[in-house]
Order: structure tokens, then C-alpha cells, then sequence
């Protein structure tokens, strides 16, 4: 399935075009029509297979672009966004990438859904000089890589920011980890394990499980039986519901922690009220903050996509396109030809920059980390998410431990 953002701008004649432009589209990379003044960029998203709701982040960027567009963010510019359905397969989302590279010619892939999807592709995109701006996951191995520009933390970043407050807010003893077996929970685990090699303790269990699990009442029994008083659960939003409600068929009580993107009408829509008082490590600002970013992204969503819910999972697709957006400008303000590797140099002096819901995003050569502290957010019995921690820097030993 393709989606293209709606685009509404003239093409000027070939004559008319200006040395400066003429010399620009001599020089430019594939995906950039500098007579029509457009971008086309392209993603891979599940609409089809095991967390199709994951299309919410894809609808909220397709948002963002389409309000770039309308509001002349990128002085007269304009971007095509081009998506197909990889059925949350890494497999299939390299034959995404290969399919929007070769043949609709995309600048950059630019919000592209999924951890263990985003660093499948990473092989193909160094081999063609693909950026990858923005993958929605949080995955080490997308952080090593000078083509890749994460905003999402490194889960193991959140991962310690959970365990930090679950040892020294809440006076856990026995905190355990359940982790999705991909990158996704690999990246967390790792966190994990080394903020308790720090601090000289022990996962009261460490338990994987697969994408597709739907049955948590066997790991639910083994925390039981570990006497777990606050379980870290790293996997998708239908995951956590699962295991809630696992918990509560055993009658297994303990505090439950989770990673920012859970924290959303969608998880509270497959759990209930027994995600009430679950608590979630955030890099974003929350979803009713005054800012103007997250205003457009309250606004805008509902007038493409009216079904989805507006919260942080939203939140997160809109701002991860509006780093394309940052980085594009950056590169039209440069005055450098627009090439896929002058994009890279550019987005390598991004400092402090305010970007949809995140704040103080920075890259440097040699440093990719875009996100740089959390806060937490507790779910409330009235439906919100209420900041219960303000934001902290991410523990050092774990935040500035050498990526594998």
C-alpha cells in the first residue's frame, strides 16, 4: 500500500530555472526535483501483521509533512511521502527500502516504523548512501551507524531511566525485566543488565518473550514465584496489555514500568483500568504541553487521520517526521548542494534543537544520540498520563557506555 502526502506546488519551466537551481539540480541526489521544489522521501510501516496500530506513527508523520507543506516550513519546498506495508518483517522491510530506492527514487527513508525493521535495512542503505532519518525504535546498532539519525533513545537508556526509578524512587529490592526477543528488548536488556552491574545488584528475572506472544501467564507465574515488586516490561502496547491481564488472572500484584511509547489511548484501549498506575519512562514532552510543535501535532492528526487516537504514540510518529523537516531545512538554509551526504554533514551540527515533542536533540560527528534525558509518567484512573518524575539526564554508566 502507498501513501503520498498531498503536495500543491507549480512546476517551473527548465528555461526558467535560475544558474544557482540549474547548478543544484546538476548536483543533487535521486529524490529531489528542484524544478517542482519537492522531496521524496519514503518509509516502511505495518499496516498489515502482528501491531498494525504501529500505523498510527506513520499516519502522524504523513501529518507533519502535509502541515510542512502547508505552512511553507521549508521556503516553498515540499515533500512526498511514500509508504508501504512491510507486515512488521525485517525481511519485507528491506524489500520496502530496496522498492522506494530503486524505484521512486527516495532522498532518504524518513520515519520508518520498528527496531529490529530499521536496523534490517542498514546494510542496503550504507551500500546506496541512504540516510535513515528518524527510525521509530531504539535500538543500539542504530546508533553506531554515521547514515542513521536516530531521535528515539537507545532502549537501554530507558531501560536504566526505568530501573533508576524503580530503585531509587519507588525502594523496589527485586525488580525484574521482561523483554520482547529482537532488538528491541535486546537493546533494553543490555541497559538493564549494566545499570545493575553498576549498583552491585541482581534482576530479581530476566525473562524473554516472542513479538507475537499474546499468553504472558507463564513468565507472569516465574515473576511470582521471584516475589518481583516492580517488573520492567519492554515489547509493544499489546504485550503490556497481555501481560496486565496475565497478572491479573493469577493474581500476581507487583508495580509495572514501561517504555514511552505504551503510554498512549491505545495501550488504555486493550487494557482497561489495569493499566492504571503503570508507569512510563518518557523523552517527550507530555501531549497537552503548550508548545508549538505539540500544539500542531494536537491539531493537525485529528484533520488527516480523525480515528487515531492523539497521544504519545502519536506524538512520537509526528516528531520523528519533524526531524526530516528539521534536518531539510538545515540543508536548504546551508546552501549546499542537495545531495544525500551533505544532508549527513549538515544533520551533524543539529545542537539543542526543539523537534515535535522532543527538546535539546543534538548530533555531532561520531555521536548520534539525539534524545538525552527522561522523564516519568504515571497512567491515571481518568484516562491521562500524568509527569510524576521530571526530566533527568540518563544514568552515565549506561548512557555513555561504549555502543556494541
Amino acid at each position: 500500500m502507498r501513501r503520498r502526502s498531498f503536495i500543491t506546488t507549480g512546476t517551473a519551466a527548465a528555461a526558467s530555472l535560475a544558474l544557482p537551481q540549474l547548478a543544484q539540480a546538476q548536483q543533487a541526489s535521486p529524490g529531489i526535483d528542484v524544478a517542482s521544489k519537492t522531496v521524496t522521501v519514503g518509509a516502511f510501516t505495518p499496516i498489515t501483521g502482528p501491531v498494525p496500530f504501529y500505523t498510527v506513527l506513520t499516519h502522524a508523520a504523513e501529518a507533519c509533512f502535509k502541515w510542512a507543506n502547508e505552512t511553507n516550513a521549508l521556503n516553498g519546498w515540499k515533500i512526498n511521502y511514500i509508504t508501504y506495508d512491510d507486515g512488521y518483517e525485517p525481511a519485507r522491510s528491506v524489500a520496502v527500502t530496496k522498492r522506494l530506492v530503486e524505484e521512486n527514487k527516495i532522498f532518504a527513508l524518513a520515519a520508518p516504523t520498528g527496531t529490529a525493521q530499521s536496523v534490517a535495512v542498514i546494510p542496503y542503505a550504507k551500500e546506496v548512501g541512504l540516510p535513515v532519518i528518524g527510525p521509530i525504535g531504539g535500538a543500539t546498532a542504530l546508533f553506531s551507524e554515521r547514515l542513521v539519525f536516530p531521535l528515539l533513545p537507545d532502549y537501554g537508556w530507558s531501560a536504566a531511566s526505568n530501573l533508576d526509578f524503580a530503585l531509587t524512587d519507588l525502594k523496589a529490592t527485586k525488580v525484574a525485566l521482561l523483554w520482547e526477543n529482537d532488538e528491541l528488548g535486546r537493546s533494553a536488556k543490555r541497559g538493564f543488565d549494566l545499570y545493575m552491574q553498576a549498583n552491585g545488584k541482581q534482576a530479581a528475572e530476566s525473562i524473554p518473550f516472542e513479538v507475537r506472544n499474546t499468553d504472558f501467564t507463564p513468565h507472569v507465574r516465574k515473576l511470582a514465584n521471584a516475589k518481583a515488586e516492580v517488573v520492567i516490561l519492554f515489547g509493544s502496547n499489546a504485550n503490556l496489555a497481555s501481560a496486565l491481564k496475565a497478572a491479573e488472572r493469577v493474581g500476581f500484584q507487583s508495580k509495572w514500568m514501561a517504555p514511552f511509547f505504551t503510554a498512549d489511548p491505545t495501550t488504555r484501549k486493550l487494557a482497561g483500568d489495569l493499566l492504571n498506575g503503570t508507569y512510563f519512562s518518557s523523552w517527550l514532552m507530555p501531549v497537552g504541553a503548550d508548545d508549538a510543535e505539540i500544539k500542531a501535532y494536537r491539531e493537525n492528526v485529528p484533520k488527516l487521520y480523525p480515528n487515531d487516537p492523539v497521544g504519545v504514540f502519536g506524538l512520537n510518529g509526528w516528531s520523528n517526521g519533524a526531524l526530516f523537516v528539521k534536518g531539510f531545512k538545515m540543508l536548504l538554509d546551508s546552501g549546499k548542494p542537495l545531495t544525500r551526504a551533505n544532508l549527513v554533514d549538515v544533520m551533524e551540527t543539529m545542537t539543542n534543537a526543539t523537534v515535535g515533542g522532543a527538546r535539546n536533540v543534538s548530533y555531532k560527528a561520531g555521536d548520534h544520540r539525539g534524545a538525552r534525558q527522561e522523564a516519568i509518567i504515571q497512567a491515571q484512573a481518568d484516562g491521562s498520563f500524568k509527569l510524576v518524575r521530571d526530566f533527568r539526564p540518563y544514568p552515565a554508566n549506561v548512557f555513555d557506555a561504549k555502543l556494541a
